[in-house]
């Protein structure tokens, strides 16, 4: 029989049990405590793990079976989200308002009052965001905050975290900015964690847990200093915004 693992603070980092160990139900549940320190993080999504509580919970750490992905060319860019990408409703930039997206995120969504994304998590990945390994990416419209997301990019892999919008279509102009971005800094995997119609839509599928750790294994090895993406997304869509008027 399965058990679930209690971790503690002063446990080493990397010490999770082998996600093979992850219960059926709930689905992916592999451990419990711990902290939220920047190698503990680093070490949990190296081994396709990630953590997802509510407030009043302990740190609970999952490694769901099948796993959610999108492969960077498998974006499905609708007719109506090709429109609005050529009408440029949006300014879009990278890493210039991670806090903002963060709170954004945390914000309470029209079907729930709660959020997972809790002081303590937040704060968790503002460190990981000033190391230079989490990332956000934001839609403006002039000075306001459109829609946005974030996540973790070690190796060649972009751990997708949580995305927001406040316009239509605005964090589906992120992600197809992002995605663009991404490709061309030879990313070879987007983790999407939890399958959802909204996600199939955009062109995710899923994967075998077994899968997705042979994916890791060969994509989550080291390439380059981390560091913010603000300058690199700018000149990005400089290009981009030359070739369409030459």
């Amino acid at each position: 029989m399965k058990r679930i693992v209690w971790l503690s603070s002063q446990d080493p980092p990397d010490a999770f049990p082998p996600v093979e160990q992850a219960l059926i139900d709930p689905d992916g549940l592999l451990a419990v405590g711990g902290d939220l320190s920047s190698e503990r993080l680093l070490a949990a999504y190296r081994r396709g793990i990630f953590p997802w509580y509510e407030a009043g919970q302990p740190i609970l750490w999952w490694s769901p079976d099948p796993r959610s992905v999108l492969w960077p060319d498998a974006l499905h860019v609708s007719r109506s989200l090709r429109k609005q990408l050529a009408r440029n409703s949006f300014a879009v930039t990278a890493d210039r308002a991670f806090t903002d997206v963060l709170e954004a995120c945390a914000a309470p969504r029209h079907h729930t009052t709660g959020t997972w994304l809790t002081g303590d998590m937040r704060a968790a990945y503002a460190r990981l965001h000033s190391l230079g390994w989490a990332h956000s990416f934001e839609a403006w419209q002039g000075d306001r905050l459109a829609g946005g997301l974030y996540g973790v990019y070690l190796g060649r892999v972009f751990f997708g975290e949580s995305m927001f919008t406040r316009s239509t279509d605005a964090s589906k102009v992120c992600l197809a900015h992002a995605v663009r971005f991404l490709r061309q800094r030879g990313c070879g995997l987007i983790d999407c964690q939890i399958w959802s119609d909204h996600l199939q839509r955009l062109g995710a599928t899923t994967m075998t847990r077994r899968d997705f750790q042979r994916q890791l294994s060969i994509l989550c090895e080291p390439v380059g200093a981390p560091g913010p993406w603000s300058a690199d997304f700018a000149a990005m869509l400089k290009t981009v915004n030359a070739a369409k008027n030459p």
